[in-house]
């Protein structure tokens, strides 16, 4: 799809849709909130719409319309906090359909809930769908014959990846652009870092088997000198792995945060560490430690290397003895990376390891949130004139 901007700009109306809870942290859902701000930032009229548990959770500078609580359903490992009333998808598909949104954009459009409620039916503006998924799941597998007849309804389909793009095409017809994901530099740059007075590996993510929490949890226990280790999120390993490695000095079991302070911490720790066994699709928390401009350790594996591109210290999956080395590298200034200061944070600097961050914070300003607002400007348009007949 050839992509271009119009001589003059006319601002879109744009439904967003959600599968998942904004009551839960997550990938999509932070690309989702991230792209209606952009995109409202550029002057169009944005609306999402999503599930929420506690309308308290909805993050702040979005127009909102709830579609209802969730219940949880396995998905590619780890579980998704979707809505399936049909009570709740028949009301938001009412308001999608009255003729006041130019286009419509689902992402992970083979999710149980609206997603379908939309697909499946008449009057719906043109469809821009987004795949973020990687690796096998029950939604395309088990519904593939569905998921094949209603992709016919997408006027445009991308993936956030090359990975994304690979198990999207088990599924639908056609082809997938790959797009990528946003991230909102000025959210980790104009913040006040967490309070902290020694070296600290922050994890961010959900406790279950693919994050590889018990990977970094083994590596921490190896390491000589370990550092302050700052556990965010909670899961189905959460109670088993805190009697284990209960609270202590070294180890902060956080819980989950709210965007604000996972900023700050983020912004203060040394190190991300990130030690996933698989089933990443884009390293997206990868560039969110770049562009806090702090180092980042993580899984050699295929998201994450694309999300890296070469800025980040990988090591092999589920191996904590490799973990316990890169990290204890990082933190004494090892693996081409010199430990600064802690909270210490200058723009430029002769010191290796604020080049080595100067160089992350620029690679994660290519992934800017503006950027991909303005290209999906130009597949709505684009969706716009050429939507399935």
């Amino acid at each position: 799809m050839p992509l271009h901007r119009p001589d003059s700009f006319t601002p879109l109306r744009i439904a967003l849709v959600c599968p998942y809870s904004l009551s839960r942290p997550g990938g999509v859902q932070g690309q989702v909130v991230g792209l209606a701000r952009a995109l409202e930032g550029r002057g169009n009229k944005v609306t999402v719409f999503a599930p929420v548990d506690d309308i308290a959770h909805v993050p702040p500078g979005i127009d909102f319309v709830s579609t209802g609580s969730t219940v949880s359903l396995p998905a590619n490992g780890s579980i998704a906090p979707v809505n399936v009333s049909p009570r709740a998808i028949r009301r938001a598909r009412t308001i999608i359909t009255s003729g006041a949104f130019d286009v419509v954009h689902v992402h992970e459009p083979f999710t149980p809930g609206l997603p379908y409620g939309l697909l499946l039916g008449a009057g719906v503006p043109p469809v821009v769908a987004t795949f973020h998924r990687s690796g096998g799941s029950v939604f395309y597998t088990v519904l593939r014959p569905l998921t094949r007849r209603v992709s016919r309804r997408f006027a445009v389909q991308c993936a956030v990846s090359e990975a994304a793009r690979d198990t999207a095409s088990r599924a639908v017809r056609g082809t997938c652009e790959v797009t990528f994901n946003g991230v909102e530099i000025d959210r980790f740059q104009s913040v006040e870092p967490w309070p902290s007075d020694r070296p600290t590996v922050v994890f961010l993510g959900r406790h279950e088997e693919r994050k590889g929490l018990v990977t970094l949890l083994e590596a921490s226990a190896r390491m000589e000198h370990r550092p302050r280790l700052w556990i965010a999120g909670d899961g189905p390993l959460t109670d088993t792995l805190s009697r284990h490695y209960p609270a202590s000095e070294d180890v902060e079991w956080l819980g989950v945060l709210d965007e604000d302070e996972k900023v700050r911490r983020l912004r203060a720790a040394q190190v991300l560490c990130a030690p996933s066994l698989g089933g990443e699709s884009f390293g997206m928390v990868l560039l969110e430690a770049m562009a806090a401009r702090t180092v980042v350790v993580a899984s050699d594996i295929a998201g994450y290397r694309a999300a890296a591109g070469g800025h980040a210290v990988l090591v092999p999956p589920a191996d904590a003895a490799a973990l316990a080395s890169g990290l204890t590298g990082v933190l004494a200034g090892g693996s081409a990376v010199i430990a600064g200061p802690v909270g210490s944070r200058p723009d430029q600097s002769s010191d290796p390891r604020e080049r080595w961050l100067d160089a992350a914070a620029r690679r994660a300003g290519s992934f800017a949130m503006e950027h991909l607002a303005e290209s999906y400007e130009d597949r709505y348009r684009w969706a716009m004139v050429n939507r399935p007949g």
